[in-house]
């Protein structure tokens, strides 16, 4: 199974939730005003609202291709069970988008969860959750923590808790970003896979910190930019970043995958779609 880990703040859980917040709260990096100029879209360009990544089938499309580069597949409900260490330093990587014991997302999940679900067969981990949060520690976890979570797996309440938290802190945060810069469907997409590998800080190899650096070499259609050429950009400092990281050297979720979209101009992920990651090749009819 391949699968990329999240790269979150590692830090204390309320670094997190300030970085986390400052994505909801659109607390954009500045761009830069020596940026290049880049020509004005197609006045007849549709807007972004109507082009977005929440309607039903665009949302599904998009889990589907995060899937095929995390668990190299395209049923990412398959997912809710999968619980493992992948050496990267963040502990255990769990469910259906990665979230991580060492990265403080799991944590909250469970807590969310067992706030809801007291009784739940997690609820008894969230003191051991507590200590090794920011850590890759297994202390008071292991084989007995992963085996509990797959058994949870299989409770539609927890897929459902699993979901709201996705959408909470990566899906929606991520579309809506991108909806204000005025991208569409695939530039929608392009930040949502970003702050799933990346995370939702302001650091420079986080979602922001990658925008602040692609707003230096081009301006996003809300600023009258092309919208082409922007995400053309941001797909090139992506590209840098993981390259720099040690677990993500693989990047054809960029080669093969979103700049295939774009260079087909399917700026609003019109199926049907053909893509390759790792060598393996997908499509959605």
């Amino acid at each position: 199974m391949k699968r990329a880990a999240l790269l979150l703040l590692t830090a204390v859980p309320a670094a997190v939730a300030a970085a986390t917040a400052a994505v909801y709260l659109f607390g954009l990096a500045p761009s830069d005003p020596g940026g290049t100029e880049s020509p004005k879209p197609p006045s007849r360009q549709p807007s972004a609202s109507a082009r977005g990544l929440n309607a039903p089938a665009k949302k599904e499309l998009a889990q589907e291709i995060v899937a095929s580069a995390e668990n190299s597949t395209l049923d990412w409900r398959s997912a809710y069970g999968y619980v493992e260490d992948i050496g990267d330093g963040r502990g255990y990587t769990a469910g259906v988008i990665g979230f991580c014991t060492g990265t403080h997302d799991l944590l909250t999940l469970v807590e969310h969860y067992t706030k809801d679900h007291p009784g739940n067969g997690l609820a008894r981990y969230l003191p051991a959750l507590r200590t090794v949060d920011g850590t890759d520690s297994h202390a008071g976890l292991g084989p007995a923590f992963t085996a509990a979570w797959r058994a949870e797996a299989g409770v539609a309440a927890f897929r459902a808790a699993q979901d709201a938290e996705r959408d909470r802190i990566y899906f929606d945060p991520a579309v809506r970003l991108a909806r204000h810069d005025g991208l569409g469907a695939l530039g929608q997409f392009i930040y949502y896979d970003a702050m799933v590998v990346h995370g939702p800080g302001t650091d420079p190899h986080s979602l922001q910190g990658i925008r602040a650096r692609a707003l230096r070499e081009a301006d996003t259609p809300a600023e009258g930019g092309s919208e082409t050429r922007y995400l053309d950009a941001f797909l090139d400092v992506r590209r840098t970043v993981m390259k720099s990281e040690k677990s993500h050297h693989d990047t054809t979720r960029i080669d093969t995958a979103q700049r295939r979209f774009l260079y087909d101009g399917n700026l609003d992920l019109h199926t049907p779609l053909e893509w390759q990651v790792y060598g393996e090749k997908y499509r959605v009819p």
